[in-house]
């Protein structure tokens, strides 16, 4: 099994669409709107094989429901920048609070070994979608 396509309940699906191409640079993979009452929006951020999908039809969600969604990136400095500059309003970065067992505590900036699992940052889409973004060298 694999995670093929994951939901986005987003209120105004143009918005979101802009959002998620221009600012966070995922590739749009399909925009079909059949009827008025249905249209598919799908997205996939490079290099994942997992997409992200919303639109009219799709979920009885509330729009703004989705908490921390979990995107990988190899240079978590670099991301920051890229989407900084593309207008994402990005969360400080942090990392976990060194230690023999990590208790959920944080200190900012980056984990100082640059360990993998160790370092985060996330944003939040305009719908209030939430997303991490995390670390793995």
């Amino acid at each position: 099994m694999k995670i093929e396509v994951l939901t986005l309940p987003v209120a105004d699906v143009d918005r979101a669409s802009r959002f998620y191409t221009a600012q966070v640079g995922f590739t749009l993979d399909v925009d079909y709107r059949p009827t008025p009452d249905y249209q598919v929006v799908q997205l996939t951020p490079p290099g994942s094989a997992t997409s992200v999908q919303f639109g009219v039809g799709l979920t009885g969600a509330t729009p703004g429901s989705v908490r921390s969604t979990y995107l990988v990136v190899d240079d978590i400095e670099a991301t920051y920048r890229e989407l900084s500059s593309r207008g994402v309003e990005m969360t400080p970065l942090r990392h976990k609070t060194p230690g023999a067992d990590w208790h959920g505590d944080y200190s900012p900036g980056l984990d100082p070994g640059r360990r993998s699992y160790a370092t985060f940052t996330g944003f939040t889409d305009p719908d209030g979608n939430t997303w991490v973004i995390q670390e793995v060298r």
